[in-house]
């Protein structure tokens, strides 16, 4: 048996998508696994699957590399958007992810022509037991140090509703990744502190509506960008005062996002906006050996995209 899919990405977080019947149809875990590793086309960081719902317009269930399963993906949630949107000739939708059902909608481009969408983020807690986190005795985590992870870092613990550990750094911690490495490491196997692991963003903030973040994933290492990690970390710019506009403009490895962060009668919103490129169509024989994936359709979308990536190098050098 054939099976169709297709290869997409935004801000470089990069997946394969595919229109499943009902969520048992196949093994997706074991696909997943086999789908994004390296030696597979460069491999993904996960699979998105879009499946019926009876209370929104689909339903998207994101299979990360490791073969764990997210509870939310921003940039994979623009990539679903777009696929729905596109699939029922709509500019809006409301697409069912595990904790909620999210307002999804095309907006104008980002940068020339890349094809963008905007997507709700929510549940919002600082509540430690939800993500789960403990820390001594705390309830929740804001802005603050704490000695087994850095003498210097703030650190904030936030679910969106993805778990994220977001510390404000400095540039050297930017520039030195192995610092962040071994936390993140650390906290995602077996600790006292997050006993299901955590999303872990370093965070350096470059003007009043800009910022830079790099995320170790939990069931992924470190990603071109993680849409939730995103959001989380201007939201917390917003509050601690790195930043001050509405409208935060988020760089990372893979390219560049907008963030919108308003405050509705002390209830905070989010959403997140930016690209969902196609890069190709892609078929594979689904049985017991070996996944042979075997690309049939390439896209051009990428070689816009690429300009994109140019435009961010020049913009983060500028800056640091």
């Amino acid at each position: 048996m054939n099976i169709q899919l297709i290869k997409v990405h935004g801000s470089g977080n990069t997946f394969y998508l595919y229109e499943a019947l009902y969520d048992e149809q196949f093994d997706f875990v074991n696909i997943t696994k086999q789908l994004c590793h390296p030696t597979n086309d460069g491999g993904a960081d996960g699979l998105l699957l879009v499946l019926p719902s009876s209370v929104a317009d689909a339903k998207m269930r994101v299979i990360n590399a490791d073969g764990s399963e997210a509870s939310m993906c921003g940039n994979g949630l623009r990539c679903v958007a777009r696929y729905v949107c596109e699939k029922f000739n709509v500019n809006e939708a409301v697409i069912e992810t595990m904790h909620a059902c999210l307002k999804v909608k095309r907006e104008d481009a980002i940068f020339e022509q890349l094809p963008t969408y905007s997507v709700e983020i929510s549940p919002i807690s600082f509540e430690l037991a939800s993500l789960p986190m403990k820390v001594e005795d705390k309830q929740q985590l804001r802005h603050e140090v704490i000695r087994a992870f850095s003498d210097e870092i703030p650190f904030t613990a936030i679910s969106v509703p993805n778990p994220h550990l977001i510390g404000i750094v400095d540039k050297k911690y930017i520039d030195n990744t192995s610092h962040q490495q071994q936390l993140a490491a650390y906290l995602n196997s077996e600790n006292e502190y997050c006993p299901d692991g955590v999303n872990v963003s370093y965070v350096q903030p470059l003007s009043a509506d800009e910022i830079f973040v790099r995320t170790y994933e939990r069931g992924v290492g470190f990603t071109n960008a993680c849409g939730t990690a995103m959001t989380a970390s201007a939201l917390i710019a917003s509050i601690e005062g790195y930043v001050s506009s509405s409208k935060v403009t988020v760089y990372n490895p893979g390219g560049f996002v907008q963030c919108e962060v308003s405050n509705n009668e002390g209830s905070w919103e989010l959403a997140l906006i930016g690209n969902a490129t196609i890069l190709g169509e892609y078929e594979f024989e689904l049985q017991e050996e070996k996944i042979e994936l075997v690309r049939i359709q390439p896209s051009e979308e990428q070689i816009q995209y690429e300009k994109c990536k140019v435009f961010v190098k020049d913009k983060i050098e500028s800056f640091l």
